[in-house]
């Protein structure tokens, strides 16, 4: 069902410094901040040859990275991204299995303008999963 791996998710307290530290130290292409209201984050694509690291920094103090942040000051990995063909399929075949969808179980609209679902982390081996429609 899980196509490639779209990326890997980093929540980081400071967004600029850590950009500065993949464009400069590492040499990677880092593309430019955008805010994401709907999800509560402000995020920064660094592309790689093979997928995509997601830097995440809160926007506003009710962003749920402000709160993964309070617990983790230095920041940390958050999430895996995977692509699927159809998200409503997946999401259909996961809860029949059993797996929980957060939220309300309704797609939103993510970072690269294509529609997304959050998986519980108690049901990944304690890593919280974002599928991605390609």
């Amino acid at each position: 069902m899980i196509g490639r791996l779209n990326h890997v998710a980093i929540a980081v307290p400071d967004l600029a410094a850590a950009a500065a530290q993949y464009r400069d130290l590492l040499g990677a292409r880092v593309g430019a901040p955008q805010d994401e209201p709907e999800h509560g984050v402000t995020v920064v694509f660094v592309e790689l040859p093979n997928t995509k690291i997601e830097l995440l920094h809160p926007l506003g103090p009710d962003s749920p990275i402000a709160a993964f942040l309070a617990r983790n000051p230095a920041g940390g990995i958050h999430h895996l991204c995977y692509e699927v063909a159809d998200i409503i399929a997946a999401r259909d075949r996961l809860r029949e299995q059993g797996a929980r969808v957060l939220g309300d179980g309704e797609p939103k609209i993510g970072a690269h303008g294509k529609p997304v679902l959050f998986l519980h982390p108690k049901d990944f081996a304690g890593t919280l999963i974002e599928l991605e429609q390609a």
